[in-house]
């Protein structure tokens, strides 16, 4: 199966779950007069409508670079983050009001057993679904797939948490729990939903990948750089950065200026294959520059490009 099939198939899984969710929790929410199941109605629904959203952007970011986009549409998955966490905080925003609203006007949980059991299938459901989901997400290194997995797998803590709340207002008949519990979704949710947009935001910034990527990538230079020790004199310059699941990294190397035009491509030609076979979905630019007796700073100057 591709890369691109498979992530849209998890994707059509978390619609179809959150689908059928929803409609338990409503069915649920309107025969036990709960606002905290009523509350993680709406969650589900933000996490339907993210679904929706992670669907899309897989299918887009898996098409090929084009003439008006020559490094592809991985970033569509990035945006794709952003976009599911302000559905996030509507949806928090949205529990925070009905559950204020019911704290003056506690309603009498009816059909609690009902409830739990739907909150407690609920649970269930999720977290298989958001397990598979994750796993493909963390294989295929997709952003979109990943952030919906954390909605999924926030809605198992909070499920069970309304499930819990329910059971404790059976058991005391302190009515106010419930809209104390929708709001501790809330607060849940919320931070979620922070963690989703700052991830995505910075991606789009082009942050530079993590120290682990980096020690990783010299790591795979400089077994190269000994293997050509006349020739590869240093490397410097060092830039990284992610579009989706698709790294780019950018070097300039220092060669032996007697190398002839072949010999210096070769060396890139090594590179480019070593680092694409241990990093997956890596893109690599090489700038070749000839040895003139000087160290390289292997720092980037303030406005310099490569």
């Amino acid at each position: 199966m591709s890369t691109s099939n498979r992530k849209t198939k998890v994707a059509l899984l978390s619609i179809c779950s959150n689908t059928v969710l929803i409609i338990l929790k409503i069915m649920a929410g309107l025969l036990s007069g709960s606002v905290s199941i009523i509350s993680e109605a709406i969650h589900s629904s933000m996490d339907l409508v993210a679904s929706l959203v992670a669907f899309t952007a897989v299918r887009k970011s898996s098409k090929p670079a084009d003439r008006d986009h020559p490094y592809g549409h991985g970033k569509i998955e990035n945006l794709s983050g952003i976009v599911e966490g302000i559905l996030i905080f509507i949806a928090a925003g949205l529990i925070v009001f009905e559950a204020v609203k019911k704290m003056f006007e506690p309603i009498e949980i009816e059909q609690a057993w009902v409830a739990i059991a739907v909150m407690t299938v609920a649970a269930l459901v999720n977290f298989f679904v958001s397990k598979t989901i994750y796993k493909v997400a963390k294989e295929e290194d997709s952003m979109a797939l990943e952030a919906d997995a954390l909605h999924l797998k926030t809605d198992v803590y909070t499920s069970l948490g309304v499930g819990i709340g329910i059971l404790l207002i059976k058991l005391t008949d302190f009515m106010i729990l419930d809209s104390i519990v929708a709001i501790l979704v809330a607060l849940l949710i919320v931070k979620e939903a922070w963690s989703l947009c700052y991830n995505a935001l910075e991606y789009l910034m082009d942050i530079r990948l993590s120290d682990e990527e980096e020690q990783e990538i010299k790591g795979v230079i400089e077994k190269v750089k000994d293997k050509n020790a006349q020739q590869l004199i240093d490397y410097h310059k060092l830039k990284t950065r992610k579009s989706g699941n698709v790294r780019h990294i950018d070097f300039h190397i220092t060669v032996d200026p007697s190398l002839t035009v072949k010999e210096a491509h070769d060396i890139v030609g090594c590179l480019k294959k070593e680092l694409c076979d241990a990093l997956k979905n890596t893109r690599v630019s090489v700038h070749i520059d000839p040895y003139n007796g000087q160290e390289n700073n292997d720092e980037l100057d303030d406005h310099e490009t490569i």
